[in-house]
């Protein structure tokens, strides 16, 4: 159930072994073959996630080789399910979707650094016209892992009536944060990320802690968190968390949980709920995703976005744009 032919080949940017950033190439591939379940999603922008890079090093599964990378998109729908039993579902048509509307998808069933891309519901978000494409692929990942784990991000804890405590390696990065609502930003590599932890809360330590650094900070953590807090490890930007003693949370009495975005949405009412959720906070206004840079659809493009995600040298969302909107 196509709008246009679709054609044989597709070009991605993707790679044919893992390794480091010198194996990210153009790729032509066979169109993808999408299941009688999933979207056919002509891509425009895809996001660029610090996954993409545990992807293309190996230290995350990867699919069949050769593959695209990317894991987030947003774009236009050229071909809907075809699957009877979906398609008349209740859930399923009170999403809107139709041929040539926005969406934004997230997921492995295909990589994003393509020109189309496969996805199924409930990974897959119709988008209103005050949220276009750019702003859906800046904003699913991180959207629908800041709902499920508890409103982690500024913008959404603020919402919240939360008091926000970030961490960030530059004065620049800091401004941004301020600006987007954090209400105490501390510089790690000038601070006692601990120590003024415990002064901005007067000895107390905060309530939950919501960590996408992994192994440098879990010392740091275990002293800033309250008695009878939430540690909540997002990501494992500096590496994983090396097996721990549990008796170390006992102190504290200190709640440590490692939870999954995809297993929250992977349930079709949650994932429609969470992501109904997301969409309308960005058409709000009450979430404003920051876009950092945009990056050319290129093997030379993605190598970049992905050493400036992994080094620390960028400053919100990092898009690829694959296509004009």
């Amino acid at each position: 159930m196509a709008s246009t032919p679709l054609p044989s080949k597709i070009a991605a940017i993707g790679i044919s072994q893992t390794g480091d950033v010198d194996v990210i190439q153009n790729l032509d591939l066979p169109f993808p073959s999408p299941t009688p379940t999933q979207f056919v999603i002509k891509v425009e922008y895809a996001g660029v996630n610090f996954l993409d890079v545990q992807l293309r090093n190996g230290n995350f599964p990867v699919p069949a080789l050769p593959t695209a990378l990317g894991v987030e998109a947003a774009g236009t729908i050229v071909a809907l399910p075809t699957d009877p039993a979906l398609l008349n579902s209740e859930a399923f048509q009170k999403r809107g979707f139709k041929l040539g509307g926005k969406v934004a998808c997230f997921g492995l069933a295909a990589g994003t650094f393509a020109e189309y891309t496969l996805a199924a519901p409930p990974a897959v978000l119709p988008l209103p016209p005050s949220v276009p494409p750019r702003v859906g692929a800046a904003s699913l990942v991180q959207g629908l892992t800041a709902l499920t784990f508890a409103s982690e991000p500024r913008g959404l804890c603020k919402q919240r009536g939360a008091v926000v405590i970030g961490t960030t390696s530059t004065a620049e990065k800091a401004a941004v944060a301020r600006e987007h609502g954090a209400d105490h930003v501390i510089l790690y590599r000038d601070e006692d990320v601990a120590a003024r932890v415990l002064e901005i809360t007067e000895g107390s330590g905060v309530h939950a802690i919501f960590d996408g650094v992994g192994k440098d900070t879990f010392e740091t953590n275990l002293k800033a968190i309250r008695a009878k807090g939430t540690i909540v490890a997002m990501g494992s930007a500096s590496g994983r968390i090396a097996a721990f003693d549990p008796k170390l949370l006992y102190p504290k009495n200190v709640k440590f949980v490692y939870p999954s975005a995809t297993m929250y949405v992977q349930d079709p009412e949650n994932g429609r709920d969470y992501g109904q959720e997301l969409v309308d906070l960005l058409a709000s206004g009450a979430v404003k995703p920051v876009v950092g840079k945009e990056y050319p659809f290129t093997a030379e493009g993605v190598a970049q976005s992905q050493k400036d995600l992994a080094e620390g040298r960028s400053v919100g969302k990092l898009l690829i744009k694959v296509a004009s909107e």
